[in-house]
């Protein structure tokens, strides 16, 4: 089973988007998948159809109060931990509790039926990302291609090397992924330039485009590749879930 966290500390940047249809690509192609929902506003939970009123959810496991199999939504190969609104205040209510950056890794630790688990983070380096950082072996980085972006991705970097020093020695950072991508851009083709020359393994070749459709996609609580299979970004989501797979078997 492979777990890898979808994380950046800026927001608007393509992470659930990512986490959910390369999720999805994944399981089209015939791999168990599960995507954890760790961010209170749920996103993920919404873009896969997943019912955020139903008991328990991710906020119940971390607490301890319920089991990863009981909140587990199953849709095909595809299946969903869903996030609640109480997650916001989960930092405070495990404040005292020993071992709360681990609690994550242990309900995952208890099950192996996944070839592949996403962890969907929230737009910060909070008690949630650190408890999908420690239970993740790599960590995908969406990023867009502008300049405020490189200067998050120096601290997200350093903020990795941390973790894994103090917390998880095997995480490993993946990849780097460019998104919501304008060749008309200027600055995006510049920005996209000096990540292919500073991170020439670390950068997905594939890049994902703006694209309406993949916006559109998740008010209808389905991934794109479900949605409208044939449009721009479910072609270039397909294409990384390809080159993801030859990362993982290389």
């Amino acid at each position: 089973m492979r777990i890898v966290a979808v994380a950046n500390q800026k927001g608007g940047v393509g992470k659930t988007t990512t986490a959910i249809n390369l999720a999805a690509a994944l399981a089209q192609k015939g791999h168990r998948t599960l995507v954890v929902d760790m961010d209170p506003q749920g996103n993920a939970s919404t873009g896969l159809g997943a019912d955020r009123s139903r008991w328990p959810s991710i906020y119940h496991v971390l607490l301890q109060e319920a089991d990863l199999l009981a909140a587990i939504q199953i849709r095909g190969q595809l299946s969903v931990v869903p996030a609640s609104p109480d997650l916001a205040a989960l930092e405070v209510e495990l404040a005292a509790s020993p071992g709360r950056e681990t609690r994550l890794r242990q309900a995952l630790q208890k099950y192996q039926d996944w070839d592949f688990v996403f962890l969907d983070c929230p737009p910060s380096l909070g008690l949630l990302t650190i408890n999908a950082l420690v239970a993740a072996q790599r960590v995908l980085i969406p990023m867009q291609c502008e300049y405020f972006a490189l200067e998050g991705l120096t601290q997200l970097l350093d903020s990795l090397r941390r973790v894994r020093v103090q917390l998880n020695p095997g995480l490993e950072v993946t990849a780097l992924l460019r998104t919501m991508f304008d060749s008309r851009n200027r600055l995006a083709a510049e920005v996209s330039a000096e990540l292919e020359r500073h991170f020439p393994e670390r950068l997905y070749r594939v890049l994902i485009p703006r694209n309406i459709r993949l916006a559109e996609a998740p008010s209808h609580g389905r991934p794109i590749t479900e949605y409208d299979p044939h449009c721009s970004g479910a072609q270039a989501y397909g294409q990384l879930a390809i080159e993801f797979l030859e990362r993982e078997q290389g």
